[in-house]
């Protein structure tokens, strides 16, 4: 006799636990909030908004170790982002050190776009847009 699936039951529906692993996000969609989280992260850095900046590392690493647990192939490239770049970018929040934050914060790009390459997923090139986001106060303070 086939043991039954634990079933997760919502005000909608019933989910079982396979559909509940088939719509967790791989990285393309993760790395839509990846992108947008570092985008704010170093207008935030730039404004000064060191909090803001803060916030925006910590759900970028969250989202990182979301894609690890889902797509664990690329677990050694995710881990090692966090680790390097990203605990660099860290420090620098955490001394509101605006030259260290930038430098290691484009070496996170150089970083990233290598791992795309390495993917074969070259046609991947991250560039920090010029301007920054326009739904959110990025500058410290009122």
């Amino acid at each position: 006799m086939a043991q039954e699936q634990p079933i997760a039951h919502t005000p909608h529906t019933e989910i079982t636990l396979d559909q509940l692993g088939e719509i967790q996000p791989g990285l393309a969609r993760l790395m839509a909030e990846v992108s947008d989280r570092y985008w704010i992260l170093y207008y935030a850095a730039k404004g000064g908004n060191w909090k803001l900046a803060a916030l925006q590392s910590s759900e970028l690493e969250k989202a990182l170790r979301i894609g690890a647990v889902t797509r664990p192939r690329y677990t050694a490239h995710l881990e090692a982002f966090i680790k390097g770049p990203l605990t660099a970018m860290n420090r620098a929040i955490e001394g509101l050190d605006w030259d260290a934050f930038e430098s290691v914060y484009n070496a996170g790009i150089i970083t990233a776009n290598a791992y795309h390459r390495e993917w074969n997923h070259e046609e991947i090139v991250w560039q920090l847009p010029d301007e920054p986001p326009k739904h959110l106060r990025l500058t410290a303070g009122q």
